[in-house]
């Protein structure tokens, strides 16, 4: 199989594609004409701007058809993680590697935060995330098999075997009218027990084709050079073939009388996915085989990431919290409370002598709140992890920062608890994007600002780019970040003179 690195938001055009995929003009139509079926392709005008960005805006998506030699469009991959499809591996890495070509080691270690970030999903994922019910994901169908072998073993039943004097447990009836038995002091007494011993069956039909399928997981994998990639050793357990078994039919009529009679769970979906296997049994690299393992929203995975790592505080109650202030002198009424209840709702009022308004169940919800005690001094800080590469350097133009909106709701989240802190007694109050970077080391691009927020008295945003890689293995060991590295230092909206009498860095 063909294999072909490809960044996340990078704009190609389709004789790119055609080189990377080595594959004629018309296949390569073909393929990104499925490819933008599945969502995980876009296409923008092929215009001098649109060429030097680094995110996709909705209104920059074109509904087009995909034709031969079409070179009036870029194509954009919005998918972070593994594709194959007809005969090709497809390695989407994120968007923030900007210089990278081929990025395995990164990419190998995205592929563990994913399968940590999607850990509490008790489902496998044996379908694309598509309208069509019979896009069936082979890939993930695969992984899923390998990692339930290494943490379980092998689909395994057991053969109870009679036994004379053996050192099973005693079988007293089979014993006592089986067996002779010789009397003394009117006592009997038996020269031989039969004893039970639980083996496994070697020769299972259900183990069998277990490690048969393993083992054809394995090779397919090791030929797409994606056993390393998701740092699976394989399982080369059988020289078997599924054609051994049977046909088609008669395997699946064996598994479901096999599911019939077994109540183990573990045994139940593994039998199951056995069964969807066979039933699709396709190879990585047919032509009308697609599979993926990844997903079209890795800023969902970036928040996530953030909010563990950061210590993200939000959900939590305000009586389990470290407060600066003893739990007695802080009101009954929101003890109890999580500090997102903290925030107001809308009260929408039928007239001025309304005394009972309705009260909306939408609100503010900041992505991550940190109270910590830095060297005796407690501050609230309020993240918001952005999956921007912005671009802010002297003398080039701004581009690639969050909107408006973002920096509007970083203000009113500082207002929201601006009550809070002052009856806590937290004097100290940040504000800080947390933005991905491919450097090893925490990057400090200055801050934002608004004027109109001047007389509020409220601290501006810090900006700060985190090395995504040493972020994803703090979430990987479940570690947390200590937060006096990011060096948020005070901005208020007074103090932007004295800090910064230039106004570089100010957005």
């Amino acid at each position: 199989m063909i294999s072909v690195f490809l960044r996340e938001q990078k704009r190609y055009t389709q004789g790119d594609l055609v080189r990377l995929f080595c594959c004629s003009e018309e296949k390569a139509v073909r393929i990104l004409k499925r490819l933008k079926e599945y969502g995980v392709l876009k296409a923008v005008k092929a215009t001098d701007t649109q060429k030097d960005l680094t995110d996709l805006l909705d209104e920059d998506i074109e509904i087009a058809d995909v034709g031969v030699g079409e070179n009036e469009y870029f194509y954009v991959f919005t998918f972070v993680g593994v594709i194959t499809i007809e005969g090709r591996v497809l390695k989407c890495y994120p968007k923030y590697l900007v210089d990278a070509t081929a990025p395995k080691k990164e990419l190998k270690q995205i592929l563990k935060v994913l399968e940590k970030y999607n850990s509490k999903e008790q489902i496998i994922r044996m379908y694309n995330d598509t309208n069509d019910s019979s896009s069936f994901n082979m890939l993930a169908v695969m992984l899923f098999l390998l990692h339930d072998y290494f943490e379980y073993g092998i689909y395994t039943n057991t053969q109870d075997i009679v036994e004379t004097n053996g050192s099973g447990d005693i079988l007293w009836d089979k014993t006592i009218n089986e067996t002779f038995a010789l009397l003394y002091d009117n006592r009997p007494y038996y020269p031989e027990l039969l004893t039970m011993k639980r083996v496994n069956n070697d020769f299972d039909f259900f183990k069998r084709l277990h490690e048969c399928i393993l083992t054809r997981c394995t090779e397919e994998l090791r030929d797409a050079d994606l056993l390393d990639l998701f740092d699976i050793t394989g399982a080369d357990l059988s020289d078997e073939q599924i054609e051994d078994f049977g046909d088609k039919e008669y395997i699946l009529y064996r598994i479901t009388k096999e599911l019939n009679v077994q109540f183990n769970t573990r045994k139940q979906l593994l039998l199951k996915t056995l069964y969807a296997y066979i039933v699709n049994s396709k190879a990585l690299d047919d032509l009308d085989c697609f599979s993926m393992f990844g997903t079209n929203s890795f800023n969902l995975v970036w928040e996530k990431v953030c909010a563990e790592v950061m210590d993200n505080q939000l959900q939590r109650s305000i009586d389990s919290l470290s407060l600066p202030v003893p739990l007695s002198k802080i009101c009954p009424k929101i003890r109890h409370k999580s500090l997102i209840e903290l925030i107001d709702k809308p009260q929408w009022h039928l007239s001025l002598n309304d005394t009972e308004p309705h009260k909306a169940e939408d609100t503010l919800i900041p992505d991550i709140i940190s109270i910590v005690n830095v060297d005796g001094e407690f501050q609230f800080i309020i993240f918001d992890a952005k999956y921007y590469t912005i671009r802010l350097e002297h003398g080039k133009k701004l581009r690639g920062q969050p909107g408006i909106e973002s920096i509007t709701k970083q203000y009113l989240y500082q207002l929201a608890y601006r009550q809070f802190t002052d009856n806590c007694k937290i004097c100290t109050v940040r504000n800080c994007f947390l933005m991905p970077t491919a450097a090893s080391e925490i990057v400090e691009k200055g801050f934002v600002s608004l004027d109109m927020m001047k007389g509020l008295k409220l601290q501006n945003i810090h900006v700060r780019l985190l090395p995504a890689e040493k972020m994803y293995r703090h979430y990987i060991e479940n570690t947390k970040m200590d937060i006096r590295v990011l060096n948020l230092y005070d901005i208020g909206i007074d103090n932007i003179k004295a800090e910064n009498p230039t106004n570089d860095f100010v957005l």
